[in-house]
C-alpha cells in the first residue's frame, strides 16, 4: 500500500510544482497586477527559500516515521494553499508561494520517495518502477481537472479545491494506509543487498564523504536542470528551429509521456539484475544523445526522435534517482539523505531556465546550452559507469 500512497502523495505536490502553478499563473498575475518578469523573480526566490523547509523534514522522517510526517506536511501544505488562495498583495503572494513551493515540490516529494524507500531495499528498483508508472495518471489527470476549474470558476476556487483535496483526501488516506517501515508493523524487512551497498546503514554525513553520492546526485540534478529548462521553454525552442511551436510542443509532450512509461517498467525490472550505477550511466548516455541531437532538429519527425530520447532518459534516471539512495546507503537515515538530494535537485530545477535564457541572450540561439550540457552529461555518464558504491565492514562504525 505504501507504493500507492506514495504515488498519490507525489501527485498531490501539484500546487508546488511549475506545471501546477502554470495552470493559474496568468489569471493570478492579472488578478494581482503583477508583470510576467516580476512573477518569475518571485517564483525563483520562492523556490530557493522554500528548499530550506526540506532539510528538517528529512530529519523528522528518520525519527518520527513517514506516516506522521506525511500527515503533518499534508496539513501544512493544505493550509498554505488555502492562504495563497486569499492573497491580495505581492508580498502575500511571495510568502505563501514560498511555503507552497517548499512544502509541495520539496517536503512532500521527499516524504513520497521515503514511503517507498523506507520499505524496500533489495527490490527498491522494481518498487520505484511501479511507483513512477502510477505517477503518470496521477500527474496528468489533475492537470485537466484543475485547468477546467480555473477556466470555469477562477484560480482562487481551484486552489481552495486543491486544499480541500489535500485535507480531506491525502491526509486521511495516508494516515489509514501508510506505514513507516516493515518493522513498524512486524513484517520482515526486505532482504539486504549483499554486493551493492554498505553492510550497515550510513548517515547523511558519511554518505556525503563517498564519491558515489556526488556522482549519483550530479547526474540526477543535471537531468532536472536540463529537463526543467527544456520543458518550460519547449515551444519557443521548437519555434527557433522553424517549426510550428504549438503543434511541435504538443507532439513532444505526448511522445515524452509515451516513451517514458515503458522505460520506467523496464528499468525497474533491470534494477534487480544490473548495478544501479551502470543503469544510471545508460540513462545519462541517452540524455547526452538527446541534448546533442536537438540542434539538428528541422522537422516534426526530428522533434519526435528527440522526445523519444529525452523520455527514455527520464524513464531510466527517474527510477534510479528514487531508488539508488536507499539501495546504496540503507533505510535508517534515508530521510536526511533524500532531503539533501532534494534541495540540490530543486535548486538545479530553478537554475536551468535561467542558464538557458542567458545562453540564448548571449549567443542568439540555444545551441550552446545543448552542446555544453551534452559534454557535461557525457562526463557524468563515464563517472556513473565507473564509480563504486561504498562498502563498509560490519565491524566498523559509520
Amino acid at each position: 500500500m505504501n507504493v500507492i500512497v506514495a504515488a498519490v502523495a507525489m501527485s498531490a505536490t501539484l500546487p508546488g510544482r511549475t506545471y501546477g502553478l502554470g495552470l493559474i499563473k496568468e489569471p493570478l498575475r492579472a488578478d494581482l497586477g503583477i508583470s510576467d518578469l516580476r512573477f518569475n523573480v518571485l517564483n525563483f526566490w520562492a523556490i530557493v527559500l522554500g528548499a530550506i523547509v526540506v532539510i528538517p523534514v528529512g530529519w523528522l522522517i528518520d525519527r518520527l516515521g513517514t506516516r506522521a510526517v506525511l500527515a503533518g506536511v499534508t496539513a501544512l501544505l493544505a493550509t498554505s494553499v488555502f492562504l495563497m488562495s486569499r492573497v491580495t498583495s505581492e508580498w502575500g503572494l511571495f510568502a505563501t508561494l514560498t511555503l507552497v513551493r517548499g512544502l509541495g515540490q520539496g517536503a512532500l516529494s521527499v516524504v513520497a520517495i521515503a514511503l517507498v524507500g523506507k520499505w524496500f531495499r533489495r527490490r527498491a528498483g522494481m518498487a520505484m518502477g511501479v511507483f513512477t508508472v502510477l505517477l503518470a495518471p496521477g500527474f496528468v489527470a489533475p492537470i485537466f481537472v484543475v485547468g477546467e476549474i480555473v477556466k470555469q470558476s477562477g484560480w482562487r476556487v481551484a486552489w481552495i479545491d486543491i486544499g480541500l483535496a489535500l485535507l480531506c483526501g491525502l491526509l486521511p488516506l495516508g494516515w489509514v494506509l501508510a506505514r513507516s517501515s516493515p518493522e513498524a508493523v512486524g513484517v520482515p524487512a526486505d532482504d539486504p543487498v549483499a554486493d551493492d551497498g554498505p553492510s550497515r546503514p550510513m548517515t547523511l554525513w558519511a554518505a556525503l564523504r563517498t564519491p558515489a553520492f556526488w556522482v549519483y546526485t550530479a547526474a540526477a540534478t543535471v537531468f532536472n536542470l536540463t529537463f526543467s529548462a527544456l520543458t518550460l521553454d519547449n515551444q519557443s525552442l521548437l519555434t527557433e528551429h522553424g517549426l510550428d511551436g504549438k503543434e511541435a510542443n504538443d507532439l513532444v509532450l505526448g511522445v515524452l509521456m509515451l516513451s517514458g512509461l515503458p522505460v520506467n517498467v523496464l528499468t525497474g525490472w533491470l534494477a534487480r539484475r544490473l548495478s544501479l550505477g551502470k543503469l544510471l550511466a545508460i540513462g545519462v548516455a541517452i540524455l547526452t544523445a538527446s541534448l546533442a541531437f536537438f540542434p539538428s532538429i528541422a522537422s516534426l519527425g526530428g522533434a519526435a526522435v528527440y522526445a523519444v530520447l529525452l523520455g527514455a532518459a527520464g524513464g531510466v534516471i527517474t527510477v534510479i534517482f528514487f531508488a539508488v539512495y536507499g539501495h546504496t546507503y540503507g533505510r535508517t537515515h534515508l530521510g536526511s539523505i533524500q532531503a539533501a538530494v532534494q534541495v540540490l535537485s530543486v535548486l538545479a530545477s530553478a537554475t536551468g531556465p535561467v542558464i538557458l535564457a542567458v545562453c540564448r541572450e548571449q549567443f542568439g540561439k540555444s545551441d550552446t546550452f545543448f552542446y555544453g550540457f551534452a559534454v557535461v552529461t557525457a562526463v557524468l555518464m563515464l563517472a556513473a559507469w565507473w564509480v563504486r558504491p561504498p562498502v563498509v565492514p560490519r565491524g566498523e562504525g559509520i
